[in-house]
Formats: C-alpha cells, structure tokens, sequence
C-alpha cells in the first residue's frame, strides 16, 4: 500500500460571486446530519434542495427547524440534485453511495466509507466509472489544532495517541476502530511517508458486542512507529496526538485546539518563542517552544466547503475516495489481528 507525504491544503478558496449554485441533498439527518444542514446554510454557492430520513420524528424536526423539503425516497431526492451528503449510519453508506454514483452525483460521505472492504472496493470501481468526486468526512483533518501544522516540516519517528471517549450507544453499530480510531489512522497515514510493515492489536468487547477499548501498534518500513490507544468507555475524554521526530516533539489536542512545539533551536536564530537552555553529554542545547496560532473554524463547515471547492474547481478532494479506502483498510486489518487474538466480547 503506497501512501502519500503530508500534505494540509490549505481550504479556504476565496469563493467570491460563485456564478454555479451546487444542489445539495441531505441523506440521514440525525444528530450529525443535522450539523451538516446547519453548516450547509451558511456556505455559500449552494442550495439545500431537501433531505431524506426514514424517521417521521427525525423529519418532523428537521423541516420545523431548518424549513427543509422532506423527500419520501432516495431516488427522486438524487434526481435533483448535483451532490449528495450522505450521513446515514455506516451499514446504509453503500447503497446510498451505490445510488448516488450510478447517477453521476457527486458525493460526501462520513467516515468509515463503507461498512467493509468489499464495499470499499466496489465504490472505488463505481467513483472511477461516474468521473465524480468523492469525499470521505474524516473531520479531524480539518481541526483547527492540526491545520496549525500546515507548512511545518513533519517526519515523526514515535506517533503516541490517546482518542478516549465517554460511553454513548450513537455510534455502537461498529467497534471502536471504525468509530473513533479510524481518525488517527486516517492521519497517521498521512504523516508517514512509509508502507506499513506489522500491525499488532488488542482489544476488548465490554458494552457492545464488538471493541470498546483497543491498543494497536504500528510499524513502518522507515521505522517510525504508532501506538494508538481508543476507548468509548472512558469516564473522561481525550484527543491527543504526540509526534517525535529527530529534532522536535509536537503536540495535538485535538478536543481543546491547542498545538505545541517544543524543538531544537537553532544556532543564531532569533524568535520570540520562549527559549531555555539544557546540558547534553554534546554540550548545550537550546530548547524553543512555541505554540501556533490556532484559527477557529467549524471543521465541518470546513469540509464541507472543501468538497463544495472540489467540484466547483474540479480538483481532488482533500479527502479522497483512495485517503478513506486506505484508512479503512489498515482499520480491518487491525480488526482482523483483535479477531485472532482472542480479544473480542469479555467473557465470551
């Protein structure tokens, strides 16, 4: 599996008097989707056509709330539109996806892109057939605490992560690794410009019937190394990523944006970092931190405005089809080694 170098793009292309308004439909507007539809009316160069959602409940809220045209079925909704949204839970993102892409629409879908990797493959062979684009709702690549980042010099060599989260039954239809690990994986992936070389795993079924908690290890060819650690049964939350690399350790929280450097300063270099000095068997070194200016945006208005700018410019998504096929591969791999190792329902 070849991966790309770490790139951020930066995603705010000045959109002034976009002359083509896009049609948006929603599919699936439960407690994320309903974001989604909020930050969609506030981009501009788009029109919301209507959404699709099975729940008479989940409907009658969102068209008192957002005034927002309920269609019946998915089919008539696609016909209207130029793009679909799609926010189903994962085991609807296929067939939505399958429809949308035989009709030629482009589409966002949130992560993971697809409930296995038969569907993964089959969706690839659908986007290269349609000659759309396709965008997989990896967020975290929108965070403000890591597009601080966005010009740095990265080559970690120790990727330590923590992604803890409080028990909530939204989300449970799939394990940890699809919920919340995939996220790190997705820009893990995206750091190390190396192929994978093992992964080891573990992990442990406690609320549900797939993994709650799981640490898995992975090692590269050019000998960085990830630990990622994810738990939804946590009693506080975290998201935290902690890259070394030969001259630099750099921190990511990505719950509370915040992004740190700490760094050797180099000989003659005159900043306004704060500075201290420490021995070392070399002599004296000195030690920048530094904290980057974090901007706050909405990630998903951010995303979404990526896509929208995908289109209208006809470039590749910041998150493309390959960027989600690949992360969901590496996250079934880590499955399978769970799968083996005996670590699945506690007690089972």
């Amino acid at each position: 599996m070849m991966l790309k170098p770490f790139s951020i793009t930066h995603i705010y292309i000045p959109s002034n008097l976009i002359s083509t308004m896009l049609k948006i439909g929603i599919f699936g507007a439960g407690h994320l989707g309903k974001f989604h539809i909020s930050n969609w009316k506030e981009i501009g160069g788009v029109e919301l056509v209507g959404f699709y959602d099975p729940s008479d409940k989940i409907a009658q809220e969102i068209v008192e709330k957002f005034g927002l045209k309920r269609y019946d079925d998915i089919d008539t909704l696609m016909n209207e539109i130029d793009a679909a949204d799609v926010i189903t839970p994962t085991q609807f993102h296929f067939p939505v996806c399958e429809v949308a892409l035989r009709k030629s629409k482009h589409v966002f879908v949130e992560k993971p892109m697809a409930n296995d990797m038969h569907e993964a493959k089959k969706l690839l062979k659908l986007i290269n057939e349609a000659k759309v684009k396709f965008q997989v709702g990896h967020v975290e690549r929108f965070n403000p605490a890591y597009l601080a980042l966005n010009g740095r010099k990265l080559n970690p060599m120790f990727i330590e992560v923590h992604r803890l989260a409080q028990f909530n039954p939204r989300g449970t239809e799939v394990s940890v690794i699809l919920d919340l690990m995939i996220h790190d994986i997705d820009i893990i992936l995206h750091l190390v410009n190396s192929e994978i070389k093992q992964i080891s795993a573990s992990g442990v079924a406690v609320m549900t019937d797939t993994p709650d908690i799981a640490n898995v290890r992975i090692e590269f060819h050019n000998g960085c190394v990830a630990n990622l650690t994810s738990s939804r049964i946590s009693m506080k939350k975290m998201r935290k990523m902690r890259l070394f690399q030969k001259d630099a350790y750099i921190g990511i929280d990505f719950l509370d944006k915040k992004t740190e450097i700490i760094r050797l300063k180099a000989d003659k270099e005159n900043d306004d970092n704060f500075t201290f000095d420490i021995e070392t068997p070399n002599g004296v070194k000195s030690i920048a931190v530094e904290n980057p200016e974090i901007i706050e945006i909405s990630a998903i208005k951010a995303e979404l405005t990526a896509f929208r700018d995908a289109i209208l410019s006809d470039t590749i998504p910041v998150v493309s089809e390959l960027d989600g096929y690949q992360a969901l591969d590496v996250a079934h791999q880590i499955l399978s080694k769970i799968g083996t190792s005996g670590g699945i329902a506690l007690g089972s």
